[in-house]
């Protein structure tokens, strides 16, 4: 049996098709530029001898339904799905679970409406979330789908980690706290961060920095996350690509008065035009590395404020975890860049954080142990893979709705 996982944009579906037994993947995909006058289905199917065949096909594709009625008629040698009935589940990622959703869920039609409700905290995913999820049970009536959220892992914290300090009557009255984001991936190697120091992930304290165009921290005690850097919105927190991270919050107010700039304008530059993009014009970490070994100032300074941003991070959940066992990079960033991995750990040898420079520098598969000998806090580079634990999850629950009912899975 096969679980699909699914990853909707308002423009895009992306995809990934594992076996349910051992979640080997069998192949993965994005179909683009939905509802334009062409769209792109770039399809790749992977062999048994570690080979990969990849086809790209274009036509033009108006919305999400007939998406994927076009990614199934995939010539039968590559198909995706060659029967409905072959597949176990599937699994959707969606942005935003609120304070509704501590866990991945079955989809019904309350739990589409939960998550319509929540569109607000999230304008710009839960919709193309949703039309994900509605345009699949269309073309797949009979197969159970599950909602796995990024919010959900950060679900753990406790109130004076997610609480703002604003009257208490705007998070009774319209849930305005921190949520976090990211939540799959942190969680994804929290647990190989365990398997490879081999002890149990309730009895560790990590620190796990997931660095990508988007990015976050992640105080994690025990196998549970207790802050993250991430808050109402994926907006807040470290410097990450387009986005400035954390502001005074009196800035945006000024900018109004200034630069008369509209609101629209302005939320669009603090969520798009900002970050790593607005100091040195590109958000592309190798293009920023290759302009700072130039000397261009701009994208020196630029890695400063990133990393240092980071290093703050850092050590703010140490205090708050008062005992570290690892720290984990990953993300785009995290796994590949290794001066940003130096940068981020230079300093903090008080903290028993260090990185060896050799160490750093190896090619790995999935972990890499980048500490220096002898030190007392473990530094990871782990490859992060969110659409597996996305389909773990959504096994999981399928496993947990046929034992509920009687069933024999």
């Amino acid at each position: 049996m096969k679980v699909v996982v699914i990853n909707s944009g308002s423009s895009s579906v992306k995809y990934e098709v594992f076996e349910s037994s051992d979640f080997s993947v069998l192949s993965s995909g994005l179909l683009e530029r939905i509802g334009e006058s062409e769209s792109q289905h770039t399809h790749r199917a992977y062999g048994p001898s570690g080979t990969t065949k990849e086809t790209v096909r274009r036509a033009r594709v108006a919305n999400h339904e007939e998406g994927f009625r076009f990614i199934l008629s995939m010539p039968a040698n590559s198909a995706v799905i060659t029967n409905p009935a072959e597949i176990l589940g599937i699994g959707h990622r969606v942005v935003h679970g609120g304070e509704a959703f501590q866990e991945p869920v079955l989809i019904d039609e309350k739990v589409m409406e939960t998550i319509r409700e929540l569109i607000p905290l999230a304008p710009l995913h839960n919709p193309a979330n949703l039309l994900g999820i509605e345009a699949a049970r269309q073309v797949f009536p009979g197969v159970p789908q599950v909602a796995v959220f990024d919010t959900a892992f950060h679900q753990s914290m406790p109130p004076h980690a997610f609480i703002y300090a604003l009257p208490y009557s705007l998070y009774a009255l319209h849930h305005v706290r921190r949520y976090g984001f990211h939540g799959t991936s942190h969680l994804w190697v929290a647990k190989k961060a365990a398997a490879h120091i081999g002890k149990p992930l309730t009895f560790l304290n990590l620190i796990t920095l997931h660095l990508g165009n988007g990015a976050s921290a992640a105080a994690i005690r025990q196998g549970r996350s207790v802050d993250t850097s991430m808050g109402m919105t994926p907006l807040e927190g470290l410097v990450m690509g387009t986005r400035c991270g954390d502001l005074d919050p009196a800035v945006p107010f000024y900018l109004r008065r200034a630069t008369k700039m509209p609101e629209r304008d302005l939320e669009a530059l603090l969520n798009k035009g900002s970050g790593l993009k607005g100091i040195c014009g590109v958000n592309d970490m190798r293009e920023i590395l290759q302009m700072a070994n130039r000397g261009e100032p701009l994208a020196q300074l630029a890695l400063e404020l990133y990393c240092y941003r980071i290093k703050k991070y850092i050590g703010a959940y140490f205090a708050v975890l008062g005992r570290v066992d690892a720290v984990v990079f990953t993300g785009g960033i995290g796994e590949n860049a290794a001066p940003i991995r130096k940068r981020c750990c230079h300093g903090l040898e008080a903290l028993g954080i260090t990185v060896d420079d050799g160490k750093n520098e190896k090619d790995y598969v999935e972990v890499l142990e980048i500490q220096r000998d002898g030190a007392p806090v473990k530094v990871l580079a782990i490859r992060t893979k969110e659409e597996r634990e996305i389909a773990e999850q959504t096994v999981a629950v399928l496993l947990r709705a046929q034992e509920g009912e009687g069933k024999t899975p």
